[in-house]
């Protein structure tokens, strides 16, 4: 297998590893609930609950950081998509500018968050896309940093 091959391989695994881990993290007969209990309600339920206020959920995180599991809350959102930061260049030649990283990012994180607001799979959290973001921006800083000591190891700086 290619090298490249190698890094989309591990990207997509990556991928599907996420999607399980934050969409369908329900046990199989839990999620058969959910999904029979869809209905237009469950929408507006969906609506009723998100947080759409920048940094409220981080704020009551840090607040009641003593009472609640705030730190695995918010390390967690974070790390999670630190490997996509690193992971993306690898699979896309555009990739290795930040914004388009960036970009792919956001929209995948994105995707998560409307399929939880329409689906009852989770809840829509504005916050969570500011910290997975953030954790892909960490993850490209990483990729970055390999990138530079690898060249600078070859004696190319």
């Amino acid at each position: 297998m290619q090298k490249s091959n190698r890094w989309k391989l591990l990207f997509a695994i990556y991928i599907l590893v996420v999607i399980k881990v934050i969409i369908f993290k329900y046990p199989y007969a839990e999620l058969v609930k959910i999904a029979a209990l869809w209905r237009r309600d469950v929408i507006f339920e969906g609506l009723g609950t998100a947080n759409f206020m920048p940094f409220k959920t981080i704020k009551m995180y840090i607040d009641y950081a003593y009472k609640l599991n705030s730190v695995e809350n918010l390390a967690g959102n974070v790390l999670v998509f630190v490997p996509f930061g690193f992971l993306f260049p690898f699979v896309s030649r555009d990739g290795e500018y930040f914004f388009v990283m960036l970009l792919n990012a956001f929209v995948f994180v994105l995707g998560i968050e409307m399929f939880q607001l329409f689906s009852a799979f989770g809840a829509f959290d504005v916050d969570d896309i500011l910290l997975n973001c953030l954790g892909a921006s960490l993850g490209f800083g990483v990729y970055r940093l390999v990138r530079f000591w690898r060249k600078k190891r070859k004696g190319y700086l």
